[in-house]
């Protein structure tokens, strides 16, 4: 009896460790657009969750150009074909990671490069503003009541029945796109041209100039890099939870940059931490505290990590550039 229990336990945590590390799989490529431009610039972008959330919508309507309606529609479709799944995940990627990248790199272009000696309220500010803005747009394009987005990929089991453990063509399907989108960024940065430039940026925007990097160019192609990770993540989100609302980048943005912070905001490896950390907490609070008591209990320990180490998990004291 006693073996059986403990065979139940180790079940429902092995579980919930799926189902969490699938999420803050999620949650993850959102934050590396956050602390890659606090990286950079130092400015949180309060309005990349709402970038997120215009992405999914985007998604939708490529569907509804599929032929699978528009919204409000049906969102149960009957045994789609592999290839016809693969076509329509590739198809949303190839446009949604274009179309957030590039509207983040507007936004950099419109409103923040103009703020770039600012005192640093001013574009936090506007931040908040173009968040606003993204916010109503969702608002005009979706509607105020939740959409359901079709379910074209199947909750098969791909464990065996005896096991006890779910592992879905979904959760093999967030993986599948996270770990290798989060493994080339990664080598990106530390190996392209273009990511030393980045680094180089981070580090010194000064020196940088007086090497003859175009600082500007690179600030806005890291936008544009961080907001093609939200389309990314847009995309793969939407065909896991199957519901998007205009409201829903509010919470995952929050989520996103409490995984930034976490983490250690500016490191790509500590975004990456973060996120998978807020997924098992949240995963495992709703499991053995309660659905209630899992934001609190994920915020309850970001602030005790941060109370002993300001600069996050993977984060490092540095001097404020001035």
């Amino acid at each position: 009896m006693i073996f059986a229990a403990d065979s139940a336990f180790w079940q429902a945590f092995t579980q919930q460790t799926i189902d969490g590390l699938a999420f803050g799989a999620l949650i993850a490529l959102v934050a590396l657009g956050y602390t890659m431009v606090y990286g950079i610039v130092e400015l949180i972008n309060f309005a990349h969750g709402d970038l997120f959330m215009l992405g999914c919508f985007l998604s939708l309507t490529i569907l509804a150009a599929f032929g699978l309606g528009g919204l409000g529609f049906d969102a149960t479709v009957k045994d789609p074909s592999p290839v016809y799944v693969a076509v329509i995940l590739l198809t949303c990627l190839l446009v949604a990671m274009p179309f957030c990248g590039a509207l983040n790199f507007a936004v950099d272009w419109v409103v923040y490069k103009p703020l770039r000696t600012a005192p640093k309220l001013a574009p936090l500010v506007s931040a908040i503003g173009v968040s606003f803005i993204f916010m109503n747009v969702g608002l005009f394009w979706g509607g105020a009541q939740d959409v359901n987005f079709p379910n074209l990929i199947p909750d098969t089991n791909l464990m065996s029945e005896g096991s006890g453990i779910r592992f879905t063509y979904k959760d093999a399907m967030v993986f599948g796109v996270t770990v290798p989108l989060m493994i080339g960024l990664t080598l990106f940065v530390q190996y392209s041209r273009l990511g030393k430039a980045m680094r180089a940026t981070a580090q010194n925007p000064t020196a940088a100039k007086l090497m003859g990097i175009d600082t500007n160019k690179v600030i806005g192609l890291t936008f544009a890099i961080g907001g093609a990770l939200a389309g990314a993540g847009a995309v793969v989100y939407a065909l896991k939870v199957n519901t998007i609302s205009y409201t829903m980048g509010f919470q995952n943005g929050l989520y996103a940059f409490t995984a930034a912070v976490l983490g250690g905001i500016g490191r790509i490896p500590g975004a990456v931490l973060g996120g998978l950390i807020i997924g098992l907490v949240r995963y495992y609070g709703s499991a053995y505290v309660g659905e209630t008591w899992a934001g609190a209990l994920i915020f309850g320990i970001l602030i005790l990590i941060l109370v002993f180490r300001p600069t996050g998990l993977l984060g490092s004291t540095t001097r404020e550039k001035v």
